[in-house]
């Protein structure tokens, strides 16, 4: 508890000092700006049903619900009837063309995602879908489809048939979350959990052009947590993200969640505690803490664990409904940013009610690792008004972007040091339910930000699924 005092002490005083320059801004560069330039429609009746408080069809953890390559984007989703389809368009046409993958979703329940990777290696693009705590639906495309959008027929017959297994390597029958990431060499790894939430461990396959490797699991669900309401033995490591900086890196901001909820003060809470950071320099085989100690081996007997030093870069204890699965990117210089959510303390130290209190309650705060190595934090002053999740990009100047639920999108410049964050765009005129899904990769292609969101319904009347786009500074 000692370590975590200190930790809290040292953030506490980094929110209100002054020096908080990235190091990369100059006084030339611009601040945060968005334009919108357009809203396209995806699907005029798609499937909704709530879920979890969120639709199956925009939850922000998808990774990648929306996706940009060599010019063309492609979007996912289930259609009014369930069926899966993906559709993707020339960048700035007004058009989208869809095709179904041969798969119905078989839940209404919004974890059961439809996440997009491409395997640069051999140009496919690879789905995977329709998963909670059990076995998933996997469809690649063939090869040198995503090379050749322009010349190649968006039809049917460039997808294989659904499977049960990645081309016959079977992972886990409880799996959940996956996550595509392209490597910095061209192969394609997806992120997963194995078994369930409070007990459940992450792990990556691996797809180099000829064949899927699974190379295990890296977080552990055991070890003892203690809160000061009671000790938990079990948990899993939910994950902001999993992404490569420009240098080769992989980043991945964390928080946890226990299985007991004797560790919380009330049970309307959540049990989910801390924001750790881990970070790998060899494609995810092994993990290290902010420090670079090795903490965890893909695939070994030492895995990245709840009892392991070094890994917290922001305390928290499990009274104040933090947000899991939340959101975060690396700016120019490969530095980690995250965007976390919580009810601060300043409105009392038990949340009892996880949706409401965060609703009525809830904060933003920006954290990231500044040019010196020391990690600093920041709220964004505006309210949630909502349980759901904010996700976090960075432009070309480093500025940085949280795109709130029903699509508001905040602003702070790099040259500020992050503390000048104001509303952009209030999300008038979208109607959306909650949260987005952005399209990461397209914001370094041509300097846009792009999300997916569905429009409010009610019972599960579909609604209308978009993509909108907004320029950001050149």
């Amino acid at each position: 508890m000692h370590r975590r005092t200190l930790l809290a002490a040292a953030l506490a005083g980094a929110v209100v000092t002054p020096a908080l320059a990235s190091g990369t801004a100059r006084a030339a560069d611009p601040g945060p700006s968005v334009t919108r330039t357009g809203t396209t429609t995806l699907d005029a009746q798609a499937l909704f049903f709530v879920s979890y408080d969120g639709l199956v069809n925009n939850n922000a953890f998808q990774k990648n619900g929306l996706l940009t390559y060599k010019g063309y984007q492609y979007a996912v989703w289930y259609t009014a009837d369930r069926n899966a389809v993906v559709g993707r368009r020339a960048l700035g046409a007004s058009t989208w063309s869809t095709v179904k993958v041969g798969h119905t979703l078989r839940y209404d329940d919004s974890h059961n995602v439809i996440s997009m990777g491409v395997s640069k290696v051999d140009g496919r693009l690879h789905l995977n879908m329709d998963s909670h705590s059990d076995g998933f639906t996997y469809v690649k495309s063939v090869a040198g489809l995503m090379d050749n959008p322009g010349g190649l027929s968006w039809t049917a017959s460039r997808f294989g048939a659904p499977q049960s297994t990645l081309d016959g390597l079977a992972l886990t029958s409880q799996f959940t979350y996956p996550q595509f990431v392209s490597t910095p060499d061209g192969r394609l790894q997806l992120s997963y959990r194995v078994a369930v939430s409070g007990n459940g461990r992450n792990a990556l396959a691996e797809y180099d052009g000829t064949k899927w490797t699974n190379l295990g699991e890296w977080s552990s669900s055991t070890g003892t947590y203690t809160s000061e309401h009671g000790s938990s033995t079990a948990r899993n490591m939910y994950l902001h993200g999993i992404d490569y900086d420009r240098n080769g890196r992989l980043h991945s901001f964390f928080t946890w969640r226990e299985q007991n909820g004797a560790v919380m003060c009330n049970g309307g809470g959540i049990t989910n505690h801390d924001t750790g950071y881990v970070y790998s320099d060899d494609r995810g085989r092994t993990w290290r803490n902010n420090a670079g100690t090795v903490v965890g081996v893909t695939g070994g007997s030492d895995k990245v664990s709840v009892t392991d030093a070094g890994l917290v870069v922001d305390p928290l204890n499990p009274d104040h409904s933090l947000m899991n699965q939340e959101s975060q990117f690396t700016d120019s210089a490969g530095r980690p940013h995250a965007i976390i959510s919580y009810v601060p303390g300043r409105f009392g130290q038990c949340t009892t009610n996880y949706v409401a209190n965060r609703t009525a309650n809830g904060r933003a705060f920006h954290v990231r690792r500044n040019a010196s190595g020391t990690w600093q934090k920041t709220e964004i002053p505006v309210p949630l008004n909502s349980s759901q999740r904010t996700k976090l990009i960075l432009d070309k100047y480093d500025n940085a972007y949280a795109i709130f639920p029903f699509g508001r999108i905040a602003g702070a410049s790099a040259g500020s040091g992050y503390t000048d964050w104001r509303i952009l765009f209030d999300g008038s005129g979208l109607n959306a339910f909650g949260e987005v899904v952005i399209d990461e990769t397209r914001v370094a292609q041509d300097g846009v930000l792009s999300f997916m969101y569905q429009e409010k319904s009610t019972g599960t009347t579909p609604s209308a699924l978009h993509v909108v786009d907004f320029r950001l500074p050149a």
